[in-house]
């Protein structure tokens, strides 16, 4: 069996006594070469694996921020090939595993089996696929599979647990659980429906649970890891680098991750 790079960088957080920070850019915003040097900056400032999503122009998920930053990229040219370019420049300056986040059309427009030989080609780790579901994802399972890439499947409050079984059995890397429904963007409180639904989802039997949708500060970095293994940061960071460029986007990281530090 493949041993998940994702599964591991967290693992190391959580034996720690900490648990890990994920970060969420998007591709090609505000240019390719930028996103690269503004993903390198996050690891370089505390976050342990990254998330890198493709723009798309039907971003259901997406919050106004994440949808303005995506919708720029594909306005200035964005091609789904310079995802895999981002991914390979990453990897190449830094150990952080990359995942893509991509709605699935285009995995499919794409081929699936092309899409899997070329993420992992470039060093990529894995995808996180918001709009697929388990009972859809035959081919993707098979073709993950195959190269050995992980695959992160949601899971919500309103999930049933037949639901979150399914995600827990397909998934690899990490569960991703959405703090709250609706779309992304930054709250001011992260609803305790996720420390209800981490709980459910562990006793589906997940070993890496990790929390998205609301999260801003580190303060709620370091709630969220009180009871799960991870916490996905993603409209405050692309706020910053839309309003401060590289360096604020590396300030924000480090502050971030001043929630995963282990208390004196």
């Amino acid at each position: 069996m493949t041993t998940s790079t994702v599964a591991s960088a967290i693992r190391t957080r959580v034996d720690a006594g900490s648990g890990a920070l994920i970060g969420y850019l998007p591709v090609g915003f505000p240019s390719l070469g930028a996103s690269v040097d503004a993903a390198v900056a996050l690891v370089e400032n505390g976050v342990d694996v990254l998330e890198m999503g493709l723009p798309y122009s039907d971003p259901v998920m997406d919050g106004p921020v994440i949808q303005a930053a995506t919708q720029r990229a594909l306005a200035d040219g964005f091609r789904l090939r310079d995802g895999f370019t981002a991914v390979k420049a990453i990897t190449e300056q830094v150990s952080a595993p990359v995942l893509i986040m991509t709605y699935w059309n285009p995995v499919v427009q794409y081929g699936v089996d092309r899409f899997a030989d070329d993420l992992a080609a470039a060093g990529g780790a894995g995808l996180i696929t918001p709009d697929l579901i388990p009972d859809e994802a035959a081919p993707w399972l098979s073709a993950s599979e195959r190269v050995g890439l992980d695959r992160v499947f949601l899971a919500a409050p309103s999930s049933t647990d037949a639901r979150l079984r399914q995600a827990v059995e397909v998934s690899r890397g990490f569960v991703y659980a959405v703090s709250t429904m609706g779309i992304t963007g930054a709250r001011s409180d992260v609803d305790a429906a996720a420390r209800t639904l981490v709980g459910r989802l562990r006793d589906a039997g997940a070993t890496s649970t990790c929390v998205g949708i609301g999260i801003s500060t580190a303060a709620q970095v370091r709630e969220v890891l009180e009871y799960a293994d991870g916490a996905i940061v993603g409209s405050a960071l692309v706020k910053a680098l839309s309003e401060g460029g590289i360096e604020a986007v590396g300030a924000l990281a480090a502050e971030l991750s001043s929630g995963t530090r282990i208390p004196a």
